[in-house]
């Protein structure tokens, strides 16, 4: 008896170990809308009657043959719309906890190696911690992004959020976080509904946004495919060229496209390395170089025999040009966006990691000898500095009077759960507790070289202390201050401050303090 009392109390231990920690929620901060990037919604299938829901978008189990079944789609220009072949499948967007779920882990069922299908999950907890909550501070907004930006069913539902987590927060103002694609939605609803964009939105934040285009990312997402997923998630997950079929035909897509129109320091290009052949029977290779407007015939001819077959039939899936008029006009909406005098801008843009901005194919010892091969051709990039995806040089043309532009080290995913990231938005919010290390001026992030935190509870509420333990530098040593190790959230910049320690006599000896900093 004893036993089992000793396992009850153990029991009851563990239980309030695990037990999910509530925070205090602070009922005047602002609320927050967060708006995800492209493939960072949930999407489920229903059937006609809209009696069966069946998540589509992400998930492990059958998520290639699901995948082509309910979302290929085929564009209709009279109404700008992708509709999925299936015709008695409809495409929806699940609700749930005020629109955070279709935008926190995007296949909750995976616990295996979840950090792959995470979205906006980090995020949401940090908010909660600083006193958000859901429904009443804090709300989302996903969406079919197989879409345009600037499709009136998308920029319709957005508007009925906006009035929803305005009236939910008792009439108060916005703030509306963008990653990625995100961006442009929220630019065309700017550009075609200025008035109602001021009326709601009192501050926007802007990450990883790629302004003027995803050259390289796009280019060959068009051509070979892409991966949402690396490493060995990738088995479970859909293919490359499944998804390439479902982003020939989605506006979404071309709208990422480089803009023809931004002064661009390098022109991204697209190459191909084409072999000829003379009236003697010897071959040569010519390189051939096309800038964003010629690109686009050079991808129509490698896509313009390109079939898929689906439910027994042959498809043509040619590069789409009803598309790429939508998206001409798409570009023009955004180019008269103008930001309201009353609404502060931001925008955070990654950095430092190689982001592909020119796309070649083939080489000088193995021309292409046919266009219509590139497609199952692997491709060379020249990279520039970005995020991996957007390139910093568009990410940072937003257009607008910001208040502030921040580059930070890290990838275009990993960007929205950075910890230097959350420091940066959790100021501009005026959220939390202070953060000592953070500085407002110029934007980076003071680490300590070690730091411990005690917490105690006062009054139901979380209190927190730091204690700073600095490195301390003799004059003797070098000035500068190694570190052995990079860590890939954090920039190996280093910086000081020489602090004197006065005597009677002169200064004596020199007290370095080491941090890191991230890049402005």
């Amino acid at each position: 008896m004893a036993l089992l009392e000793e396992l009850i109390r153990a029991i009851e231990l563990w239980l309030r170990i695990v037990k999910k920690q509530v925070y205090v929620v602070n009922p005047n901060l602002d609320p927050v809308l967060l708006v995800p990037g492209i493939a960072g919604s949930i999407l489920h299938a229903v059937d006609e009657e809209g009696k069966k829901a069946e998540r589509v978008w992400i998930r492990i189990l059958g998520a290639d043959h699901e995948f082509r079944t309910k979302l290929w789609s085929r564009f209709d220009p009279s109404t700008g719309k992708s509709v999925s072949l299936d015709d008695q499948t409809r495409i929806v967007v699940p609700e749930d906890r005020y629109g955070l779920y279709a935008i926190d882990t995007l296949d909750p069922d995976m616990i295996v190696g979840s950090d792959c299908v995470g979205y906006y999950h980090d995020m949401i907890a940090e908010m909660i911690k600083w006193g958000y909550q859901e429904g009443s501070t804090l709300f989302g907004f996903g969406y079919d992004f197989r879409q345009s930006n600037r499709l009136k069913e998308t920029m319709e539902k957005f508007q009925e959020k906006l009035e929803t987590a305005y009236n939910s927060a008792g009439k108060r103002k916005l703030t509306v976080i963008t990653h990625s694609m995100g961006g442009l939605l929220l630019k065309c609803f700017m550009s075609l509904h200025n008035d109602i964009f001021e009326k709601y939105v009192k501050r926007w934040i802007a990450i990883a946004a790629p302004f003027q285009g995803a050259p390289g990312y796009i280019s060959t997402s068009l051509l070979n495919g892409m991966s949402f997923v690396e490493g060995w998630e990738a088995n479970f997950f859909i293919s490359k060229w499944s998804m390439q079929q479902l982003l020939i035909e989605c506006p979404s897509i071309y709208e990422l496209m480089a803009s023809p129109d931004f002064n661009w320091h390098d022109i991204p290009v697209l190459q191909m390395w084409r072999q000829r052949v003379d009236n003697s029977g010897q071959s040569s290779s010519l390189l051939e170089s096309y800038g964003p407007k010629e690109a686009i015939s050079l991808m129509a001819q490698a896509l313009c025999n390109h079939k898929v077959s689906c439910g027994g039939t042959q498809l043509a899936f040619p590069l789409n040009n009803d598309i790429l008029k939508w998206a001409e006009e798409t570009r023009e909406i955004m180019s008269r966006a103008k930001l309201p005098d009353s609404v502060e801008f931001y925008n955070i843009y990654g950095i430092d990691v190689d982001t592909a901005h020119s796309v070649c194919y083939g080489s000088e010892l193995a021309p292409v000898s046919d266009v219509e091969q590139i497609i199952f051709t692997q491709p060379q990039f020249i990279f520039v500095t970005g995020d991996g995806s957007v390139p910093a040089e568009s990410a940072k043309a937003d257009g607008f009077n910001a208040i502030s532009r921040v580059g930070v080290l890290a990838d275009h995913r990993g960007i929205v759960c950075d910890r230097h990231v959350f420091r940066i938005v959790k100021h501009w919010l005026k959220a939390g507790e202070p953060d000592p290390f953070y500085d407002p001026v110029n934007d980076y992030v003071i680490l300590p070289t070690a730091f411990e935190v005690e917490r105690h509870r006062e009054d139901k509420k979380e209190i927190t202390s730091v204690k700073e333990e600095w490195e301390i530098v003799s004059s003797e040593k070098n000035t500068k201050c190694n570190y052995t190790e990079k860590s890939s959230a954090i920039p190996s910049f280093v910086g000081s401050v020489s602090v004197t320690c006065e005597g009677d006599d002169e200064p004596s000896e020199r007290l370095r303090l080491c941090w890191l900093l991230s890049p402005i």
